[in-house]
């Protein structure tokens, strides 16, 4: 019987949605507003969920002490009140948009989790705005 459970998490970090390689005029037209040299910032809402079996000796899919100081370390310590694109190291070429950084989000906890584990995420950009992803 599998379980998914979930925890919610959330950042405060600036972006710049821009390719350097296009002019500002192509950036403009494609990103909008998002394309503001000075950057415009988001407060993020994050919803990590793992699925896997309950562990007979814990009743547990996974510890959630665990599971927030996982994201607490890899996500919250990384990414909050940050530049992203000048501040994060994986979007110095890769733009940070909510699909990128839920699939960056993603790797970082991925790889600290159990095989067995099933992992998704969901990124609220705005509250009418998000993306999940399941690592497909």
């Amino acid at each position: 019987m599998k379980v998914t459970v979930h925890r919610k998490a959330h950042f405060n970090a600036a972006h710049r949605l821009y390719r350097k390689d296009w002019s500002m005029e192509k950036n403009d037209k494609i990103f909008g507003k998002c394309n503001n040299p000075q950057y415009h910032g988001h407060n993020y809402e994050l919803i990590t969920s793992v699925t896997g079996e309950i562990d007979p000796d814990t009743g547990y899919v996974i510890d959630m002490k665990v599971l927030k100081d996982i994201i607490k370390e890899e996500v919250e310590e990384k990414f909050d009140h940050k530049n992203l694109n000048e501040q994060v190291e994986e979007f110095y070429n890769l733009n940070p948009t909510a699909e990128n950084i839920s699939v960056v989000i993603w790797n970082k906890l991925r790889k600290r989790l159990n095989a067995n584990l099933e992992l998704e995420v969901t990124l609220y950009e705005t509250p009418r705005n998000f993306v999940t992803y399941n690592g497909q």
